[in-house]
């Protein structure tokens, strides 16, 4: 047998492989295809205060090995989601992670606040990456001082684990994972998407709504390796490594690489059983090189 389970200190996992927000919907709409509770655990879509329709569509592009999206964290808003969607979720045996989004720092703190009121989440994810809601893409994660100070804040409110879930749209990486530790969070994910656009040629005109939105799939996953690489060097919390993982062999890298869990994003989509099948695959790799404990792997990089 291979022990697929993974500790993060705050928070043991059956396996590795988490759902990552916004490619998972709320957990609900996968439940009738299969057992959610063979999942690491699953990131829920982000949460603000008040439900939020989103950027205007198109909101997905195409593109080779990759996804842009401009869905603008469209939601129900946390009070719809703790009244009826957390209750049909408290009783999973598996990990809900809350992805907590805010305009500001103070709609952060409030909308983690109110999650701590109720029962049934393993951990906040602290979304202040997202590239599609600002004008440009910014957004906290783009400096350590903000980064800091939504972090603290949020963590001065809440008694739940925090993760903060960082941008690959910076120069120094490191600078804002350092500072998302000091604050108190308890776990680094990495990376969200990165900035980018598509054109029509044919109109001249963009091909999202939106102008700009984020790039995922494939075609990030060097990009985000490199990242989960630094990072997983420069602070002590662990790192929550995701960009484009397809497969068993992609979590290998990312464990390898200093990740000590993984999240699977726009996979969903291509595939709704990525992550069993990942899971799975990870299982048979495992076994067939020897590893009897799959948390072995996390920051075994030979260098």
């Amino acid at each position: 047998m291979v022990d697929l389970s993974v500790d993060l200190g705050f928070l043991k996992l059956k396996n590795p492989v988490l759902a990552a927000s916004g490619t998972f919907g709320y957990g609900l709409e996968f439940k009738p295809f299969y057992n959610l509770e063979l999942l690491g655990g699953f990131v829920v879509k982000g949460l603000y205060f008040n439900p939020r329709e989103g950027n205007k569509p198109p909101r997905l592009v195409e593109t080779p090995s990759g996804l842009i999206n401009s869905i603008g964290l469209q939601g129900i808003g946390v009070e719809a989601f703790c009244r009826e969607i957390l209750p049909q979720l408290a009783d999973l045996d598996t990990a809900v992670i809350a992805n907590v989004c805010g305009e500001d720092e103070d709609e952060y703190a409030r909308v983690a606040e109110y999650l701590s009121r109720h029962n049934g989440l393993a951990a906040l994810e602290l979304n202040i990456s997202c590239p599609n809601v600002r004008e440009g893409g910014r957004c906290p994660a783009q400096n350590p001082e903000a980064t800091y100070r939504t972090v603290k804040k949020v963590k001065q409110v809440t008694s739940i684990p925090v993760i903060t879930k960082l941008s690959p749209n910076v120069t120094d990486i490191t600078s804002v994972a350092r500072a998302a530790e000091e604050a108190g969070s308890q776990a680094i994910s990495l990376i969200n998407t990165i900035l980018a656009l598509a054109v029509d040629p044919e109109t001249r005109r963009p091909k999202l709504g939106n102008v700009m939105g984020g790039l995922s799939g494939p075609a990030i996953k060097p990009v985000a390796l490199r990242m989960v690489f630094q990072v997983s060097r420069a602070v002590k919390v662990p790192v929550i490594g995701m960009g484009g993982i397809t497969s068993a062999t992609d979590v290998v890298e990312f464990m390898i690489t200093g990740a000590a869990a993984v999240q699977v994003g726009t996979a969903n989509f291509v595939d709704p059983d990525a992550c069993l099948r990942i899971i799975q695959g990870l299982e048979d790799w495992a076994r067939s090189h020897g590893v009897e404990r799959i948390s072995e792997l996390t920051g075994s990089l030979k260098i």
